[in-house]
């Protein structure tokens, strides 16, 4: 139990700090062939009204992200307003589908996060790799955002936790 969080949480950037009405937004592909779990953090300043981003999770093949398909889930945990005065998550719970809009954040700063198991992957089909994007949230004004992806529960223990941005 008292081990540095880098022996049990390897940390990959999703998407660098951007502004997210400059374009698509794709983030890099995870494997989770190492991992059981990979929760995805989006961070995001406030913006404009109107401009909600959409985050949207897909799985893959490969960090490639060879046949590209949706990842549906239905949990989204978020902080939305001013973070140093939230001190808890509010869970959402949504039907299945492999967006999520929260549609009074655009002008508020948000804290969201997706945690998905990798049995939840097309496994069957060789699906293990995963990755988010937050389209492009309009022309009104700015919105810095990025997106982290904290890969848990390792399934073999090792120091330094293997790479997750390799197949």
């Amino acid at each position: 139990m008292n081990k540095h969080i880098l022996e049990k949480v390897q940390i990959v950037s999703g998407i660098i700090p951007v502004d997210t009405q400059s374009g698509a937004n794709n983030g890099d592909w995870v494997s989770l062939k190492n991992f059981q779990r990979c929760a995805i953090v989006v961070f995001k300043a406030a913006g404009t009204a109107g401009d909600d981003p959409v985050i949207t999770v897909k799985q893959a093949q490969d960090v490639g992200g060879t046949n590209a398909k949706a990842l549906n889930f239905t949990r989204v945990d978020a902080k939305v307003g001013v973070q140093t005065g939230i001190g808890q998550f509010t869970t959402v719970m949504q039907a299945a589908g492999n967006t999520y809009t929260d549609a009074v954040s655009a002008e508020a700063q948000g804290l969201f996060v997706i945690d998905i198991q990798a049995d939840e992957l097309d496994v069957d089909n060789g699906f293990d790799c995963v990755q988010v994007s937050i389209p492009d949230t309009g022309s009104a004004g700015a919105q810095i955002g990025c997106a982290l992806y904290l890969l848990h529960d390792p399934r073999y223990a090792a120091s330094p936790l293997p790479s997750a941005i390799v197949d």
